[in-house]
Parts: structure tokens; C-alpha cells; sequence
């Protein structure tokens, strides 16, 4: 797509698996069962339901805590799961989008400037 990118950078909340420094933004792709996505490949298993139940809640609870520091921090993300890459020509329409929208905090920066 011709974007200029870094993979699993170090020094972002949760070590986003794409991260695109001069736009301020970072990309997730998450596992459809290890995430908790509700799909059919994020079913829980049947057995060990007392170990699993706990353990996507919390990597549930932990990618929440992530996505709101990568905000807190000025950057835009984006999860992108499992179930999804099986469509590429919509993915690509869609980070496409997610890459060309307005980076955190300019349209608010914009909409004040116009009131002034």
C-alpha cells in the first residue's frame, strides 16, 4: 500500500504488532481465541473453563488498559482481528481509511481555530 512502517516496536503500550510513527498510529491484530472476540473462532474451549474464562478476560481487560494509554499518548489505533484478514480487499479499504483519517486531536484543534 506504499505506507512507511515499523513492526512490534518497543516503547508503545502493548508493543503494537504494526506501528506507522509519522502518523501517529498503530495497529493490532489480535487472535480471534486468545482476544475474546466474538466469533466462531473465539469460542472458548469446552474443557479447562476455570483457567480460560479468567485468562481472556484478562488479556480482554489488558487490551483495554493498552488501547487507552497508545490514546492518552496521542496515537490512533486500530485492532484488526483474526477472522478479518480472510477479506483483504476490505482490510485494505479500511486501514487505508484508518491511515488517511485526521490524527488525534487536529480536528478539535481545527474547530477551535474557526471559532476564533
Amino acid at each position: 500500500m506504499g505506507y512507511r512502517f515499523r513492526l512490534h516496536r518497543e516503547g508503545l503500550p502493548g508493543r503494537p504488532d504494526i506501528v506507522f510513527p509519522g502518523r501517529h498510529s498503530a495497529i493490532f491484530v489480535h487472535g480471534c481465541f486468545w482476544h475474546g472476540h466474538r466469533c466462531s473462532k473465539g469460542k472458548p474451549p469446552k474443557s479447562h473453563k476455570s483457567y480460560w474464562t479468567p485468562k481472556i478476560a484478562e488479556n480482554k481487560k489488558r487490551d483495554r488498559r493498552t488501547l487507552a494509554a497508545l490514546r492518552r499518548a496521542g496515537w490512533k489505533s486500530l485492532v484488526i482481528w483474526q477472522c478479518q484478514t480472510r477479506l483483504p480487499d476490505k482490510l485494505r479499504t479500511r486501514i487505508s481509511s484508518f491511515l488517511t483519517s485526521a490524527p488525534m486531536g487536529v480536528v478539535g484543534a481545527t474547530m477551535r481555530k474557526e471559532r476564533a
